[in-house]
């Protein structure tokens, strides 16, 4: 199974009913092993979570601390974008060329890497004094 696919098949699971915008997510970690999260909305907006932290979350509760590729679909008119708080969190495992797929539902696609998703992240190198 393609990791898109494991996004695609994931995001049926998700729970959103206040947006109804379901998101799939699924990252590849260093051992081979694919991780998939979900959108998963509260009443308490916005205290909900997103499918790429639920992915992340998966892969660490394993053991793994490495992503070496990411996918994340949804349906909408063009490939939906990690927001703010996800980019960072996938820079926090992944090196900055990991290749990172984003899909919609009806089969558009764009490719590109976490660097590019977070040019200039934050990362240890600023924490000069740890």
């Amino acid at each position: 199974m393609s990791l898109l696919d494991a996004a695609r098949q994931v995001r049926e699971n998700a729970y959103a009913p206040y947006s109804k915008f379901k998101v799939g997510a699924a990252v590849r970690g260093a051992s081979g092993t694919i991780y998939r999260g979900v959108n998963v909305e509260n009443v308490a907006y916005p205290e909900g979570t997103c499918a790429e932290a639920g992915a992340i979350a998966a892969m660490i509760a394993a053991g793994e601390t490495e992503i070496t590729e990411v996918a994340v679909i949804a349906d909408c008119p063009s490939p939906v974008p990690p927001c703010g708080g996800c980019r960072q969190k996938l820079a926090e495992f992944a090196r900055h060329d990991a290749p990172v797929t984003l899909a919609t539902t009806d089969g558009e696609r764009l490719d590109t890497s976490v660097g590019a998703l977070l040019p200039g992240r934050f990362d240890i190198s600023h924490m000069d004094n740890v």
